[in-house]
């Protein structure tokens, strides 16, 4: 049951699953997600916090895995109720109802954000947790909750913590659609579009090459693949653990912004704003211990990201007068 699967990230690991041979459910509130992207699959529509649904839906699958959580930072920071409520108290019911169904196999979408602001780069998963933001602390809360179900219940789970999720799937088919947007490349994309005045770039005093963040972009169909790998390895293990995610470089936002241009041969419009609480200055993955237990490497480049998103971008200009729903469903 892929929980959350109307979402970004959750469509793309539904349609990896479909394509390793595995039949998945999808159950997401579509407060964040989109019906459309969920065409081709069986739907549960329901919230986390729904035990009634949880339980009906959890009789019939053999594993979990759980995209359901907000994710913007800035957001958390503004809004920690909204944080604890969804990613924790509805997550523990979530895990919960997982348990009681006797279900064993769990994926968690985690984060790099765990970490908060290392000392060191590129980071390992045995760099200590210290999130900064109530977006991190949300999850971090929730690893701690699978490590001790682990012990206690016999849950057997895998928490990859993404680093920057980018991209579309290369079939066009599938892509990023947030409401806000707040990501950075389908930002930019939307003021070269006109469908913002301009790109807010927070901040350009970091203590980075060029003054602005560095980040470590991975795409989105890789991340989607390492889902798939860490369902089969929960063969393997007893309890919870973990991997990062990401290519093991970074790219700083105006390296980004230069490779938006290129490829999409037009200029971003944009304009230097304050720096947003709770952004490190850098965050890069070391990913070997994906690599060594998953037989995971990332494949798509910088530019395999910002190509497809484009091509989603286009794609999403050319179906709206076709009645294509902008805001969640």
């Amino acid at each position: 049951m892929v929980v959350g699967g109307a979402g970004y990230i959750g469509c793309h690991a539904a349609h990896a699953l479909r394509s390793s041979g595995y039949e998945a459910i999808l159950y997401d509130n579509l407060s964040r997600g989109h019906r459309f992207l969920a065409e081709g699959f069986e739907l549960i529509e329901a919230d986390i916090g729904d035990r009634s649904a949880l339980t009906r839906a959890l009789k019939r699958v053999a594993a979990v895995m759980h995209f359901a959580a907000d994710s913007q930072v800035g957001e958390s920071v503004d809004n920690p109720r909204k944080y604890f409520e969804n990613n924790v108290a509805k997550g523990i019911s979530l895990l919960n109802a997982t348990v009681d169904a006797g279900v064993e196999n769990f994926i968690f979408s985690s984060t790099c954000a765990v970490y908060g602001i290392p000392a060191k780069v590129p980071i390992t998963e045995d760099t200590p947790r210290q999130p900064v933001n109530p977006y991190g602390m949300s999850k971090l809360f929730f690893e701690n909750a699978l490590e001790a179900y682990g012990k206690a219940y016999g849950l057997r789970s895998v928490s990859l913590r993404y680093f920057n999720a980018a991209g579309a799937d290369e079939t066009g088919v599938i892509g990023e659609l947030h409401h806000p947007e707040t990501h950075l490349i389908p930002s930019a994309m939307k003021a070269i579009t006109r469908e913002k005045e301009s790109l807010q770039l927070f901040g350009d005093d970091y203590p980075t090459k060029d003054g602005t963040c560095i980040r470590d972009y991975i795409h989105v169909s890789d991340l989607a693949e390492a889902h798939v790998l860490g369902l089969k390895k929960l063969n393997t293990i007893q309890g919870a653990v973990q991997f990062n995610l990401g290519t093991g470089e970074g790219a700083s936002v105006k390296e980004v912004i230069a490779m938006i241009e290129a490829v999409t041969k037009s200029k971003v419009p944009c304009h230097i704003a304050p720096r947003r609480p709770g952004d490190p200055p850098e965050l890069v993955a070391d990913p070997s211990r994906a690599q060594k237990a998953l037989g995971w490497k990332a494949k798509r480049s910088l530019r395999d990201i910002i190509e497809t998103a484009w091509r989603w971008e286009e794609r999403l200009r050319s179906r709206k007068p076709a009645g294509l729903r902008m805001t969640p469903a």
